[in-house]
């Protein structure tokens, strides 16, 4: 039996092999995602939450435990995206609490510390549902404890080997608990990317390191070094990377490198039948990252301030983490929104956001991300829109960490709702009010979607084919077909009452006006009374975003 406990470096070894367990496996999580719509990120989201841990654990030199799990778990808070990366540095800053006040760890203080995990994860959802990957940790972690009290000489690996067994049972359970999952026949994909995480730190814990299969195109260096490089020397300030999947394979891609070598100089395009990568130093990275989208979701960006890491104190070739920089308040009240596409960032910009973020479906924008902009918001109070119901739990995570202004999320779960509680916004009402109004406007949206099925599935008994055109009212589908045109005339009937008033057509990326003319019809033949304005969003993954009122 493996006596061994859990140190500093041993700790620091494990999250880096988890790390690179989901990288090998992001892509069966994402498949896990029922729902056939392309936002099958659950795990590109815990992969890029974890990559977020790996770097900052490859930066460490003989660290305690009390500081790896820490580190690990302010990594892991500023890297989350998306609900399952949120719940994921939930899981990992709980257990921080309990393995901080150890020198080293035995089994059964692993087996408490993954309680205090889920403990933590669980005060954090409002409503828990079963099925997910908080039933998969919450039964495991159990399991572990109940062990532990029978026997509380049990080793790490035994406490480790019980998790990990008791949670595939788990795992397999989802299937039954969740009527979605039941039907798809498939596996919670948060509950699966958990326990790949824990294979790969319990395969660093017995030593075993395996060869990988991480499918990207490869990195020269994880962070760029800067020590030969004088500061003066650094024209722009952003290093800008990223891959996008290339699901529009008529774009030119020419055409982007021209477009970034405007904007930017070390420009490298590398392209294939499925991806496109780039790098590019740059001043406006939001443009870049723009292009990019435009081929399809983007699968992981890395953005690097060059001129911060150039002064940051490098000690033994690490480089310090970067400063936050606070702007004072200048006024009562500010705004951040997340949103993807040059139109809908006009349309915020119009309505008084101070900070839009890049970000929507499939590209969860992290915990940090959204801390930054609050942080450049210059207001004693910021209300933060998330816009996405995966960027909620983020956006919540990034007011808790801030200390200097009060920060207010609105869970908006879809743009139209955003753009409904900013109108009706009034500057000279107080906070409590302002909060009340903005909900109530929200709830008053009806919202649809027209994309596409990123693949095949059977779905609440209806036959979809990859490549259909999909319309999804509240979150559910409402329609699917070849053409696109059928699928907007029931998903108009869908949204459209007797009593409408208001109707709001945001069309995207490739989708001209004459084209978005034509959806506008549809909605006069629903409701010749209706006020109809329609908006250019030049947003990706949605051809049509919808709203009544």
């Amino acid at each position: 039996m493996n006596e061994q406990k859990i140190t500093g470096s041993l700790f620091q070894r494990m999250v880096i092999e988890g790390a690179l367990a989901i990288a090998e496996k992001k892509e069966a999580a994402n498949e896990l995602n029922v729902f056939p719509v392309p936002d099958g990120d659950t795990g590109t989201n815990m992969y890029m939450t974890m990559h977020a841990a790996q770097e900052e654990m490859e930066r460490l030199t003989e660290p305690t435990l009390r500081k790896a799990v820490d580190q690990t778990a302010s990594a892991l808070l500023r890297g989350a995206r998306g609900n399952s990366g949120v719940i994921l540095s939930l899981l990992f800053r709980g257990m921080a609490k309990k393995l901080r006040e150890k020198e080293e760890a035995g089994g059964c203080d692993f087996a408490l510390a993954l309680r205090e995990g889920v403990d933590t994860a669980y005060k954090a959802v409002m409503k828990p549902a079963e099925g997910t990957i908080l039933t998969v940790t919450r039964v495991s972690a159990q399991h572990a404890v109940e062990l532990c009290q029978a026997d509380p000489q049990l080793s790490v690996e035994q406490v480790f080997s019980a998790v990990l067994e008791r949670g595939q049972t788990a795992l397999q359970e989802t299937m039954s608990q969740n009527p979605v999952l039941e039907k798809a026949g498939v596996v919670d994909a948060g509950g699966f990317g958990f326990l790949t995480i824990f294979e790969g730190m319990f395969d660093a814990f017995r030593g075993i390191h395996k060869e990988r299969v991480i499918e990207e195109a490869p990195a020269a260096k994880s962070a760029a070094d800067f020590s030969a490089i004088a500061d003066e020397d650094i024209t722009f300030t952003y290093c800008t990377e990223f891959i996008a999947e290339r699901k529009d394979k008529a774009r030119n891609v020419g055409r982007m490198r021209s477009l970034l070598s405007e904007i930017g100089d070390s420009l490298v395009v590398v392209e294939d039948d499925d991806i496109v990568k780039v790098h590019v130093h740059t001043d406006q990275p939001n443009k870049a990252l723009e292009e990019g989208l435009k081929f399809g979701p983007l699968l992981t960006v890395k953005i690097e301030n060059m001129r911060q890491q150039h002064t940051a104190k490098v000690i033994e070739g690490t480089v310090a983490p970067e400063h936050r920089e606070i702007c004072p308040p200048e006024k009562k009240y500010g705004f951040v929104c997340v949103a993807a596409g040059d139109g809908l960032h006009t349309v915020f910009t119009d309505l008084g956001c101070d900070q839009v973020v890049q970000g929507g479906q499939t590209m969860n924008p992290s915990t940090e991300d959204i801390l930054r902009a609050v942080d450049q918001t210059p207001a004693e109070i910021v209300y933060v829109f998330p816009n996405n119901k995966n960027i909620i739990m983020a956006a919540q995570q990034a007011a808790a960490l801030c200390e200097d202004k009060q920060v207010v999320v609105m869970p908006s779960k879809n743009i139209p709702q955003g753009i409904s509680a900013m109108l009706v916004f009034d500057a000279d009402a107080e906070q409590e009010d302002n909060t009340a109004a903005m909900n109530e406007a929200m709830e008053a949206v009806r919202a649809g979607q027209v994309t596409y099925a990123a693949r095949n599935s059977d779905f609440d008994g209806k036959k979809i084919k990859e490549g259909e055109y999909l319309g999804l009212c509240e979150g559910k589908l409402a329609a699917n077909s070849k053409r696109q045109h059928d699928v907007l005339k029931k998903l108009i009937r869908e949204l459209v009452s007797a009593d409408s008033t208001f109707a709001t057509i945001i069309y995207g990326e490739g989708v001209t006006e004459e084209e978005a003319a034509k959806v506008e019809e549809l909605f006069r033949k629903e409701n010749h009374d209706l006020e109809i304005t329609v908006i250019h969003g030049g947003q990706p993954v949605y051809y049509y975003i919808l709203s009544v009122e």
